[in-house]
Protein backbone atom coordinates (compact mmCIF):
# COMPACT_ATOMS: atom_id res chain seq x y z
CA UNK A 1 0.00 0.00 0.00
CA UNK A 2 1.24 3.35 -0.88
CA UNK A 3 2.96 5.21 2.04
CA UNK A 4 0.99 8.45 0.86
CA UNK A 5 -1.97 6.42 2.06
CA UNK A 6 -1.11 6.56 5.35
CA UNK A 7 0.86 10.41 5.46
CA UNK A 8 -2.44 11.89 4.87
CA UNK A 9 -4.55 11.37 7.85
CA UNK A 10 -1.18 11.43 9.89
CA UNK A 11 -0.78 15.17 8.69
CA UNK A 12 -4.63 15.82 8.92
CA UNK A 13 -4.38 14.96 12.79
CA UNK A 14 -1.12 17.24 13.29
CA UNK A 15 -2.65 20.17 11.94
CA UNK A 16 -6.06 19.42 14.40
CA UNK A 17 -3.81 18.34 17.16
CA UNK A 18 -1.92 22.24 16.90
CA UNK A 19 -5.55 23.87 16.41
CA UNK A 20 -6.28 21.92 19.83
CA UNK A 21 -3.01 22.76 21.37
CA UNK A 22 -3.32 26.64 20.47
CA UNK A 23 -3.10 28.94 23.53
CA UNK A 24 -6.80 30.72 23.47
CA UNK A 25 -6.41 34.20 24.32
CA UNK A 26 -8.83 37.34 24.64
CA UNK A 27 -7.70 40.53 24.67
CA UNK A 28 -8.69 41.37 28.63
CA UNK A 29 -6.57 37.95 29.58
CA UNK A 30 -3.57 39.06 27.14
CA UNK A 31 -3.44 42.51 28.94
CA UNK A 32 -3.93 40.90 32.27
CA UNK A 33 -0.68 38.42 31.17
CA UNK A 34 1.20 41.01 29.69
CA UNK A 35 0.80 43.90 31.97
CA UNK A 36 1.90 41.56 35.17
CA UNK A 37 4.61 39.64 33.37
CA UNK A 38 6.54 41.74 31.11
CA UNK A 39 9.85 41.91 31.17
CA UNK A 40 9.71 46.22 30.70
CA UNK A 41 7.53 46.07 33.62
CA UNK A 42 9.12 43.58 35.73
CA UNK A 43 12.03 45.45 35.23
CA UNK A 44 11.02 48.82 36.52
CA UNK A 45 8.98 47.21 39.28
CA UNK A 46 12.71 46.10 40.41
CA UNK A 47 13.72 50.21 39.76
CA UNK A 48 10.64 50.87 42.01
CA UNK A 49 11.80 48.46 45.25
CA UNK A 50 15.56 50.33 44.27
CA UNK A 51 14.05 53.87 45.08
CA UNK A 52 12.33 52.41 48.21
CA UNK A 53 15.43 51.08 49.77
CA UNK A 54 17.34 54.91 48.97
CA UNK A 55 13.63 56.46 50.72
CA UNK A 56 14.77 53.77 53.88
CA UNK A 57 18.05 55.23 53.87
CA UNK A 58 17.34 58.67 53.46
CA UNK A 59 14.95 58.33 56.47
CA UNK A 60 17.16 56.74 58.86
CA UNK A 61 19.53 60.50 59.17
CA UNK A 62 16.49 61.07 60.91
CA UNK A 63 16.54 58.32 63.29
CA UNK A 64 19.60 58.44 66.53
CA UNK A 65 22.83 56.65 65.39
CA UNK A 66 24.24 53.98 67.89
CA UNK A 67 28.03 53.24 67.43
CA UNK A 68 30.54 51.10 69.77
CA UNK A 69 33.94 50.74 69.65
CA UNK A 70 36.14 48.16 71.28
CA UNK A 71 40.38 48.42 71.87
CA UNK A 72 42.84 46.37 73.41
CA UNK A 73 46.41 48.32 74.07
CA UNK A 74 49.84 46.77 75.23
CA UNK A 75 52.82 48.99 76.09
CA UNK A 76 56.29 47.99 77.15
CA UNK A 77 55.91 50.26 80.34
CA UNK A 78 53.32 50.94 82.51
CA UNK A 79 52.26 55.24 81.60
CA UNK A 80 53.18 57.49 84.43
CA UNK A 81 53.85 60.61 85.20
CA UNK A 82 56.86 62.08 87.23
CA UNK A 83 56.09 64.50 90.26
CA UNK A 84 59.57 65.56 91.15
CA UNK A 85 61.52 63.03 92.05
CA UNK A 86 58.62 60.58 92.28
CA UNK A 87 57.09 58.72 89.44
CA UNK A 88 53.23 57.64 89.57
CA UNK A 89 52.01 55.28 87.37
CA UNK A 90 48.71 56.49 85.42
CA UNK A 91 47.91 52.99 83.56
CA UNK A 92 48.65 49.92 82.87
CA UNK A 93 51.01 48.08 80.52
CA UNK A 94 47.78 46.20 79.05
CA UNK A 95 44.67 47.73 79.52
CA UNK A 96 41.40 47.33 77.19
CA UNK A 97 38.49 50.42 75.95
CA UNK A 98 35.17 50.40 74.94
CA UNK A 99 32.68 53.06 74.25
CA UNK A 100 28.73 53.27 73.66
CA UNK A 101 27.91 56.24 71.97
CA UNK A 102 24.11 57.34 70.62
CA UNK A 103 23.82 60.83 68.59
CA UNK A 104 21.14 62.65 67.42
CA UNK A 105 20.58 65.58 65.05
CA UNK A 106 18.60 67.77 67.26
CA UNK A 107 17.65 70.75 64.20
CA UNK A 108 19.33 71.53 61.18
CA UNK A 109 16.92 73.77 59.57
CA UNK A 110 14.99 70.87 57.88
CA UNK A 111 17.85 69.87 56.01
CA UNK A 112 17.74 66.00 56.85
CA UNK A 113 13.94 66.00 56.84
CA UNK A 114 13.85 67.76 52.93
CA UNK A 115 16.20 64.74 51.64
CA UNK A 116 13.88 62.32 52.88
CA UNK A 117 10.76 64.11 51.69
CA UNK A 118 12.83 64.02 48.00
CA UNK A 119 13.26 60.89 48.40
CA UNK A 120 9.96 59.74 48.80
CA UNK A 121 8.86 61.55 45.70
CA UNK A 122 11.38 60.08 44.02
CA UNK A 123 10.02 56.81 44.74
CA UNK A 124 6.76 57.90 43.85
CA UNK A 125 8.17 58.86 40.11
CA UNK A 126 9.01 55.77 40.22
CA UNK A 127 6.20 54.52 40.86
CA UNK A 128 4.52 56.34 38.38
CA UNK A 129 7.43 55.29 35.94
CA UNK A 130 6.40 51.47 36.48
CA UNK A 131 1.94 52.65 35.44
CA UNK A 132 3.33 54.39 32.57
CA UNK A 133 5.50 51.67 30.75
CA UNK A 134 2.92 49.09 32.24
CA UNK A 135 0.13 51.22 30.04
CA UNK A 136 2.82 51.44 26.99
CA UNK A 137 3.20 47.67 27.18
CA UNK A 138 -0.83 47.36 27.16
CA UNK A 139 -0.90 49.88 24.46
CA UNK A 140 1.76 47.78 22.07
CA UNK A 141 -0.39 44.66 22.88
CA UNK A 142 -3.35 45.92 22.34
CA UNK A 143 -2.28 47.08 19.29
CA UNK A 144 -0.02 44.07 17.98
CA UNK A 145 -3.61 41.86 19.00
CA UNK A 146 -5.38 43.74 16.90
CA UNK A 147 -2.72 43.02 14.35
CA UNK A 148 -2.75 39.24 14.43
CA UNK A 149 -7.01 39.48 14.15
CA UNK A 150 -6.54 41.90 11.06
CA UNK A 151 -3.70 39.19 9.68
CA UNK A 152 -6.08 36.40 10.12
CA UNK A 153 -9.01 38.83 8.26
CA UNK A 154 -5.86 38.89 4.98
CA UNK A 155 -5.75 35.18 5.26
CA UNK A 156 -9.86 34.62 4.84
CA UNK A 157 -10.06 37.52 2.23
CA UNK A 158 -7.05 35.99 -0.02
CA UNK A 159 -8.83 32.13 0.78
CA UNK A 160 -12.15 33.29 -0.51
CA UNK A 161 -10.01 35.25 -3.57
CA UNK A 162 -8.36 31.94 -4.31
CA UNK A 163 -11.31 30.17 -4.37
CA UNK A 164 -13.18 32.73 -6.36
CA UNK A 165 -10.31 32.76 -9.07
CA UNK A 166 -10.49 28.99 -8.85
CA UNK A 167 -13.90 28.15 -9.73
CA UNK A 168 -13.56 30.97 -12.55
CA UNK A 169 -10.76 29.08 -14.01
CA UNK A 170 -13.16 26.26 -13.80
CA UNK A 171 -15.77 27.86 -15.71
CA UNK A 172 -13.17 29.23 -18.16
CA UNK A 173 -11.95 26.05 -19.01
CA UNK A 174 -15.30 24.68 -19.41
CA UNK A 175 -16.15 27.25 -21.66
CA UNK A 176 -12.61 26.83 -23.65
CA UNK A 177 -13.58 23.59 -24.10
CA UNK A 178 -16.88 24.16 -25.84
CA UNK A 179 -15.66 26.67 -28.21
CA UNK A 180 -17.00 29.77 -26.55
CA UNK A 181 -13.70 31.74 -25.58
CA UNK A 182 -10.20 31.77 -26.28
CA UNK A 183 -6.95 30.19 -24.43
CA UNK A 184 -5.86 33.35 -23.77
CA UNK A 185 -9.04 34.59 -21.39
CA UNK A 186 -7.81 30.89 -19.51
CA UNK A 187 -4.15 31.65 -19.35
CA UNK A 188 -5.20 35.24 -17.31
CA UNK A 189 -7.31 33.67 -14.87
CA UNK A 190 -4.32 31.29 -13.86
CA UNK A 191 -2.03 34.16 -13.44
CA UNK A 192 -4.67 36.00 -11.24
CA UNK A 193 -4.67 32.42 -9.77
CA UNK A 194 -1.26 31.87 -8.59
CA UNK A 195 -1.25 36.47 -8.18
CA UNK A 196 -4.30 35.13 -5.05
CA UNK A 197 -1.93 32.28 -3.81
CA UNK A 198 1.40 34.28 -3.42
CA UNK A 199 -1.16 36.91 -1.50
CA UNK A 200 -2.28 33.95 0.41
CA UNK A 201 1.20 32.73 1.29
CA UNK A 202 2.06 36.66 2.33
CA UNK A 203 -0.97 36.88 4.72
CA UNK A 204 0.04 33.63 6.38
CA UNK A 205 3.42 34.72 6.59
CA UNK A 206 2.52 37.99 8.15
CA UNK A 207 0.30 35.90 11.13
CA UNK A 208 2.90 33.87 11.91
CA UNK A 209 5.34 37.25 12.33
CA UNK A 210 2.62 38.60 14.13
CA UNK A 211 2.07 35.77 16.38
CA UNK A 212 5.81 35.45 17.07
CA UNK A 213 5.69 38.69 18.31
CA UNK A 214 2.79 38.33 20.80
CA UNK A 215 4.45 35.27 22.57
CA UNK A 216 7.34 38.15 22.94
CA UNK A 217 5.59 40.48 24.17
CA UNK A 218 3.96 37.95 26.43
CA UNK A 219 7.29 36.38 27.58
CA UNK A 220 5.85 32.90 26.02
CA UNK A 221 7.98 30.74 23.84
CA UNK A 222 8.37 32.27 20.34
CA UNK A 223 6.90 28.99 19.09
CA UNK A 224 3.80 28.92 21.01
CA UNK A 225 0.58 28.78 18.87
CA UNK A 226 -2.16 31.72 20.39
CA UNK A 227 -5.33 31.62 19.47
CA UNK A 228 -7.05 35.10 19.27
CA UNK A 229 -10.51 35.73 20.67
CA UNK A 230 -12.37 38.30 18.36
CA UNK A 231 -14.05 40.80 20.79
CA UNK A 232 -17.85 40.78 20.68
CA UNK A 233 -18.44 43.17 23.47
CA UNK A 234 -19.20 46.62 23.38
CA UNK A 235 -16.25 49.11 22.56
CA UNK A 236 -14.41 51.01 25.52
CA UNK A 237 -16.49 54.45 25.71
CA UNK A 238 -14.10 57.08 24.31
CA UNK A 239 -15.26 60.61 25.13
CA UNK A 240 -15.21 63.94 23.53
CA UNK A 241 -11.93 65.34 22.63
CA UNK A 242 -12.31 68.04 24.67
CA UNK A 243 -13.26 66.09 28.23
CA UNK A 244 -9.95 64.27 26.08
CA UNK A 245 -7.63 66.49 27.25
CA UNK A 246 -8.71 67.52 31.18
CA UNK A 247 -8.59 63.80 31.49
CA UNK A 248 -5.00 63.43 30.38
CA UNK A 249 -4.25 66.62 32.21
CA UNK A 250 -4.95 64.98 35.32
CA UNK A 251 -4.65 61.52 34.66
CA UNK A 252 -1.18 60.83 32.48
CA UNK A 253 1.51 59.45 34.58
CA UNK A 254 4.53 61.39 32.38
CA UNK A 255 2.68 64.61 33.65
CA UNK A 256 2.69 63.19 37.02
CA UNK A 257 6.15 62.13 36.96
CA UNK A 258 7.10 65.55 36.03
CA UNK A 259 5.01 67.38 38.93
CA UNK A 260 6.44 64.71 41.46
CA UNK A 261 9.93 65.05 40.59
CA UNK A 262 9.46 68.94 40.59
CA UNK A 263 8.80 68.81 44.41
CA UNK A 264 11.36 66.62 44.75
CA UNK A 265 13.82 69.17 43.35
CA UNK A 266 12.02 71.92 45.54
CA UNK A 267 13.29 70.11 48.30
CA UNK A 268 16.02 69.26 47.47
CA UNK A 269 17.31 72.84 47.14
CA UNK A 270 15.84 72.81 50.96
CA UNK A 271 18.84 71.00 51.53
CA UNK A 272 21.09 72.44 49.79
CA UNK A 273 20.33 76.10 51.58
CA UNK A 274 20.19 73.73 54.89
CA UNK A 275 24.36 73.28 54.45
CA UNK A 276 25.08 77.81 55.10
CA UNK A 277 23.24 76.73 58.67
CA UNK A 278 24.89 75.34 61.82
CA UNK A 279 24.04 71.55 62.39
CA UNK A 280 22.78 71.02 66.18
CA UNK A 281 23.42 67.24 67.68
CA UNK A 282 23.43 65.59 70.93
CA UNK A 283 25.35 62.83 72.19
CA UNK A 284 25.74 60.27 74.74
CA UNK A 285 28.34 57.90 75.77
CA UNK A 286 29.27 55.73 77.75
CA UNK A 287 33.53 55.37 78.33
CA UNK A 288 35.23 52.08 80.34
CA UNK A 289 38.62 51.45 80.46
CA UNK A 290 40.49 48.94 82.03
CA UNK A 291 42.98 50.53 84.32
CA UNK A 292 43.56 50.30 88.32
CA UNK A 293 45.12 53.75 88.75
CA UNK A 294 42.29 55.42 87.67
CA UNK A 295 40.09 56.87 89.77
CA UNK A 296 36.91 55.82 87.48
CA UNK A 297 37.46 53.46 84.90
CA UNK A 298 33.63 53.78 83.55
CA UNK A 299 31.90 57.52 82.68
CA UNK A 300 28.95 58.62 81.30
CA UNK A 301 28.27 62.04 79.41
CA UNK A 302 26.82 64.05 77.44
CA UNK A 303 27.45 66.33 74.75
CA UNK A 304 25.93 69.04 72.74
CA UNK A 305 27.69 69.90 69.25
CA UNK A 306 27.30 72.36 66.47
CA UNK A 307 28.77 71.68 63.35
CA UNK A 308 28.55 74.81 60.78
CA UNK A 309 30.65 74.67 57.02
CA UNK A 310 32.85 78.12 57.30
CA UNK A 311 34.21 77.61 53.57
CA UNK A 312 33.65 74.43 51.14
CA UNK A 313 35.23 76.11 48.39
CA UNK A 314 31.66 77.46 46.62
CA UNK A 315 30.17 73.53 46.32
CA UNK A 316 27.24 74.23 48.66
CA UNK A 317 26.78 77.21 46.23
CA UNK A 318 27.18 75.61 43.09
CA UNK A 319 25.05 72.63 44.43
CA UNK A 320 21.98 75.53 45.11
CA UNK A 321 22.55 77.02 41.77
CA UNK A 322 22.13 73.21 39.97
CA UNK A 323 19.17 72.15 41.50
CA UNK A 324 17.72 75.32 40.60
CA UNK A 325 18.22 74.95 36.87
CA UNK A 326 17.12 71.53 37.48
CA UNK A 327 13.93 73.05 38.15
CA UNK A 328 13.86 75.57 35.50
CA UNK A 329 14.38 72.89 32.86
CA UNK A 330 11.97 70.54 34.27
CA UNK A 331 9.22 72.75 33.82
CA UNK A 332 10.54 73.45 30.07
CA UNK A 333 9.94 70.09 29.47
CA UNK A 334 7.00 69.91 31.37
CA UNK A 335 5.58 72.22 29.06
CA UNK A 336 6.45 70.35 26.02
CA UNK A 337 5.37 67.52 27.34
CA UNK A 338 2.04 68.52 27.59
CA UNK A 339 2.10 69.94 24.09
CA UNK A 340 3.57 66.47 22.47
CA UNK A 341 0.62 64.64 24.76
CA UNK A 342 -2.03 66.82 23.37
CA UNK A 343 -0.79 66.29 19.77
CA UNK A 344 -0.78 62.41 20.54
CA UNK A 345 -4.11 62.99 21.58
CA UNK A 346 -5.19 64.81 18.41
CA UNK A 347 -3.45 62.57 15.99
CA UNK A 348 -5.38 59.38 17.79
CA UNK A 349 -8.71 61.34 18.09
CA UNK A 350 -8.45 61.85 13.84
CA UNK A 351 -7.02 58.90 13.36
CA UNK A 352 -10.45 57.02 15.05
CA UNK A 353 -12.84 59.37 13.58
CA UNK A 354 -11.51 58.78 9.72
CA UNK A 355 -11.00 54.88 10.56
CA UNK A 356 -14.96 54.94 11.36
CA UNK A 357 -15.75 56.41 8.65
CA UNK A 358 -13.58 54.09 6.81
CA UNK A 359 -15.44 51.29 8.15
CA UNK A 360 -19.01 52.86 7.34
CA UNK A 361 -17.88 53.19 3.51
CA UNK A 362 -16.35 49.75 2.98
CA UNK A 363 -18.93 48.30 4.81
CA UNK A 364 -21.23 49.36 2.20
CA UNK A 365 -18.54 48.87 -0.75
CA UNK A 366 -18.31 44.79 0.08
CA UNK A 367 -22.40 44.52 -0.92
CA UNK A 368 -21.82 46.46 -3.53
CA UNK A 369 -18.75 44.79 -4.76
CA UNK A 370 -20.98 41.26 -4.11
CA UNK A 371 -23.49 42.14 -6.09
CA UNK A 372 -21.55 43.20 -9.16
CA UNK A 373 -19.04 39.79 -9.09
CA UNK A 374 -22.93 38.21 -9.06
CA UNK A 375 -24.16 40.00 -12.21
CA UNK A 376 -20.32 39.49 -14.01
CA UNK A 377 -20.74 35.89 -13.44
CA UNK A 378 -24.41 35.31 -14.41
CA UNK A 379 -22.84 38.05 -18.14
CA UNK A 380 -19.92 35.45 -18.44
CA UNK A 381 -21.54 32.30 -18.08
CA UNK A 382 -24.51 33.23 -20.51
CA UNK A 383 -21.35 34.63 -22.97
CA UNK A 384 -22.06 38.06 -23.09
CA UNK A 385 -19.42 39.70 -21.06
CA UNK A 386 -15.38 38.76 -21.32
CA UNK A 387 -13.38 36.77 -18.60
CA UNK A 388 -11.38 40.34 -17.65
CA UNK A 389 -14.77 41.26 -16.02
CA UNK A 390 -14.93 38.73 -13.92
CA UNK A 391 -11.45 38.68 -12.24
CA UNK A 392 -11.55 42.70 -11.93
CA UNK A 393 -14.73 41.96 -9.82
CA UNK A 394 -13.40 39.27 -7.70
CA UNK A 395 -10.42 41.21 -7.29
CA UNK A 396 -12.35 44.67 -6.69
CA UNK A 397 -14.70 42.30 -3.77
CA UNK A 398 -11.32 41.47 -2.25
CA UNK A 399 -10.29 45.39 -1.86
CA UNK A 400 -13.49 45.82 -0.61
CA UNK A 401 -13.10 43.71 2.16
CA UNK A 402 -9.36 44.11 2.63
CA UNK A 403 -10.58 47.70 2.71
CA UNK A 404 -13.08 47.03 5.38
CA UNK A 405 -11.09 44.93 7.93
CA UNK A 406 -8.07 47.51 7.88
CA UNK A 407 -10.29 50.31 8.30
CA UNK A 408 -12.07 48.36 11.39
CA UNK A 409 -9.15 46.97 13.46
CA UNK A 410 -7.54 50.83 12.87
CA UNK A 411 -10.05 51.79 14.21
CA UNK A 412 -9.76 49.33 17.33
CA UNK A 413 -5.93 50.46 17.12
CA UNK A 414 -6.86 54.23 17.32
CA UNK A 415 -9.33 53.67 20.08
CA UNK A 416 -6.68 52.09 22.19
CA UNK A 417 -4.34 54.83 21.72
CA UNK A 418 -6.50 57.52 22.10
CA UNK A 419 -7.71 55.76 25.92
CA UNK A 420 -3.98 55.34 26.31
CA UNK A 421 -3.18 58.99 25.31
CA UNK A 422 -6.10 60.22 27.96
CA UNK A 423 -4.10 58.27 30.65
CA UNK A 424 -6.90 55.33 31.25
CA UNK A 425 -5.49 52.03 32.51
CA UNK A 426 -5.92 49.97 29.46
CA UNK A 427 -6.08 46.59 31.60
CA UNK A 428 -8.86 47.98 33.59
CA UNK A 429 -10.54 49.49 30.44
CA UNK A 430 -11.01 46.13 28.24
CA UNK A 431 -12.00 44.20 31.68
CA UNK A 432 -14.96 45.81 31.86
Amino acid sequence: MPKCVFATPVFILCLFSAAALAEPLTLADGLKIVTQENRLVKIRQQEEKMSHEDAVIARSKLLPSFNASYGQSAFEHETAVRVGSQIIPSAEASFYTYQLAIQQILYDFGGVNALYQSAKLTEETKRLETKSTRNGVALSFATLYFDVLESEKMIAVAEREMESLAAHARVANELLESGLITKNDLLEAEVRLADARQKLLNAQNMRKINGARLDSILAWPLSTPVQVIEETGPRPETPPHDEAVDIAQRERPELQIADAALKALRYEETARKSEYFPKFLAQGERDYTRNKYAAYEANLGITLLMQLNLFSGGSTEAAVEKVQLAQMRLRIERKKLADDIGLELEKYYLDMLNANESVRVAKDAIAQAEESLRITRIKYAEGVGIARDVTDAIALRALSETNYYRALYDSHRSAAGYLYAMGRDLAEVYQQ
